[in-house]
């Protein structure tokens, strides 16, 4: 973690989202220039005049669009309460639980084999869905750290997280990295408390445990009345109202309720029916009241307020209330801060969603979402301005005059896609992907190249050899190893000036992810692959270059660290340990030593 928020204060790369302070009129200026701006030529300026307004988004479409990531430590009912979310947003008709039983069904948003094997997920996933008069874009990330970076690249694209914690856990180690990253991010932060179905930490002690550790003031939305067999629902402290809940008949459906005003004490007394109970749901209330500072929305936008939640994923309890709270008190779209970089012309801008040309930023890349077509899909998130079918946008690592036609963009839901005309602030659509397309690239209009701040790919810890062992399958192996690639799980990297014939190695942030790639050339290419584990355990890239590298090594710096080179023929060194990393860092500041890499610019 200490190298990201070294990236991110570094570089500014995870520049938080910007609003107005007032939650229900939730847009950024349009376009405001932050930070060194030269004037431009008035023909540069009428071109820019006869586009504008071309692909603005209606406000209406701003201002009811919802986006929010899921984190968590693994195990704590992630992938469960997005398929409960799902269900009550009435995009399923029944939840599919992680750990899947003959009568159940298989979750949306963990598809891959190896995730349905494991019960664990291993990719983040969109899905899109309409809920009342609000459109809902919920990402459900993995949990476990050896995936964290694909967690972290779709916290860039939301506007939203939701910190889910396990209710007889309280805070666990992923949980806090993944907070640090969120706080950088500046987003708005919901917290729900799980499994409340099993026995629970004190309320109390959960609310002191994030005060404590994480400097954040939490506000109680829903209250819970006892946990594990005792637990019978919630109190919403915004409308005074007992939710009692009864299990529902079959697993996977809509729990029962009935809802009390807590001033009806004798119809509440009657139903709680337990005297322990409700004498501390009263107490609490009445202590809740005094003693909890008030819900402040503009703190909670600014991410220094929590609203805090309590419920169970797997019996449906609160499930329903949280994403009706959420509707109402989560950020609408944001706007983002875009480098400019023309000839005449070099600046920050804030760009908000209602901009007149479209932008949007590539935070994911997946293969064989559909495997008997072998596509390659990009995941945009779009910042400003409306996507239209067969519109033609600029690249920012391509030259300002080469135009690719996004002929179709898709709405997704997990695995499954729909084709959509237009897509707004907010939306996440999938974009086929030529093989130009890399994460942290930006699709703009207009006559200004633009680029959002980059997505780093995250420092390796673990290399291997890997080479298929049958020579027949040569050609479907490299197929998948490089469509694989694309997708930014693992690295590739070769030995100097190896040009495609050597040995390949991989590297990746984690062990899992190395099985992940041999599961899906076996599942989705058909092949088997052989990994030679190496005893490296760090990776810097030299922004020296091979220059620097050929004099460092002629001085004898460069004795037991390895030599290679990435896909991009950029230098990189390996280590075997953090001191060696740190202390050449130090003695040879000539080598430019970086823990994170960004694609570089196309030449053509």
């Amino acid at each position: 973690l200490a190298w990201v928020i070294q990236y991110l204060l570094v570089t500014e790369a995870f520049t938080p989202p910007v609003a107005t302070s007032d939650h229900h009129h939730h847009v950024s200026t349009t376009t405001t220039t932050v930070r060194r701006t030269t004037s431009r030529s008035s023909s540069a300026t009428d071109d820019a005049a006869a586009v504008s307004n071309s692909y603005q988004a209606p406000l209406v479409e701003i201002q009811r669009r919802r986006n929010l990531a899921i984190i968590s430590h693994p195990d704590s009912g992630k992938t469960t309460m997005t398929e409960k979310l799902l269900l009550y947003g009435g995009a399923v008709q029944q939840a599919g639980a992680v750990r899947q039983k003959a009568e159940q069904r298989a979750t949306r948003s963990d598809f891959m084999e190896m995730e349905q094997e494991r019960g664990i997920s291993i990719s983040s996933t969109v899905m899109n869905f309409e809920y009342n008069e609000f459109g809902i874009r919920l990402m459900d990330t993995p949990g476990h750290q050896d995936f964290s970076e694909d967690t972290y690249r779709a916290l860039a694209a939301a506007d939203n997280a939701l910190m889910l914690l396990d209710g007889a856990k309280g805070l666990e180690p992923q949980t806090r990295k993944l907070f640090e990253v969120c706080r950088l991010r500046g987003l708005p932060l919901f917290t729900f408390v799980n499994k409340l179905d099993r026995p629970a930490l004190a309320p109390y002690e959960i609310m002191d445990q994030i005060a404590e550790e994480f400097g954040l003031e939490t506000h109680p939305i829903l209250w819970p009345i006892g946990d594990g067999e005792r637990f019978k629902g919630v109190l919403d402290r915004t409308e005074n109202v007992v939710h009692l809940y009864t299990k529902a008949a079959q697993r996977g459906q809509k729990a029962q309720v009935e809802t009390v005003p807590i001033s009806n004490t004798d119809r509440l007394e009657e139903l709680i029916d337990d005297d322990e109970l409700f004498g501390k749901l009263m107490e609490d209330a009445e202590l809740l009241d005094e003693l909890i500072e008030p819900l402040d929305m503009e703190r909670v936008l600014k991410g220094d307020q929590s609203p805090l939640f309590f419920g169970s994923a797997m019996t449906n309890f609160g499930v329903q209330l949280f994403l009706d709270k959420f509707c109402n008190m989560g950020a609408k779209p944001m706007g983002r801060v875009v480098r400019s970089v023309d000839e005449e012309e070099e600046d920050e801008k804030l760009i908000g969603p209602e901009h007149e040309e479209f932008t949007g930023f590539i935070f994911k890349t997946q293969a064989n979402l559909d495997p008997k077509h072998r596509d390659r899909l990009a995941y945009v998130r779009v910042i400003s301005g409306k996507y239209e079918k067969g519109m033609k946008v600029s690249h920012s690592r391509s030259k300002l005059n080469k135009k690719y036609n996004l002929a179709q963009a898709q709405a997704l839901f997990g695995s499954d896609r729909s084709s959509v005309e237009e897509a707004y602030p907010g939306d996440v659509i999938g974009i086929n992907n030529p093989g130009n397309f890399a994460i942290g690239d930006t699709l703009f209009t207009g006559t200004n190249r633009v680029a959002f701040p980059g997505i780093p790919s995250f420092s390796p810890e673990k290399f291997a050899y890997i080479r298929s062992p049958n020579p027949s399958d040569y050609k479907s192996f490299r197929k998948g190893i490089d469509q694989l690639l694309d997708e930014g799980a693992v690295q590739a990297l070769r030995q100097r000036n190896d040009d495609g014939g050597g040995p390949l190695m991989l590297a990746a942030v984690g062990q899992l992810q190395f099985e992940v790639v041999q599961a899906r050339l076996q599942n989705e290419y058909k092949v088997e692959s052989l990994m030679e584990p190496l005893s490296y355990s760090m990776a810097r890239w030299v922004d020296g270059g091979w220059d620097a590298v050929d004099k460092a090594d002629a001085d004898g710096k460069l004795f037991g660290i390895m030599i290679v080179q990435d896909r991009w023929q950029r230098p990189v060194l390996l280590f075997r340990n953090d001191w060696k990393a740190a202390s050449l860092a130090e003695e040879v500041q000539y080598l430019q030593l970086k823990p994170w890499s960004q694609p570089p610019d196309f030449n053509d």
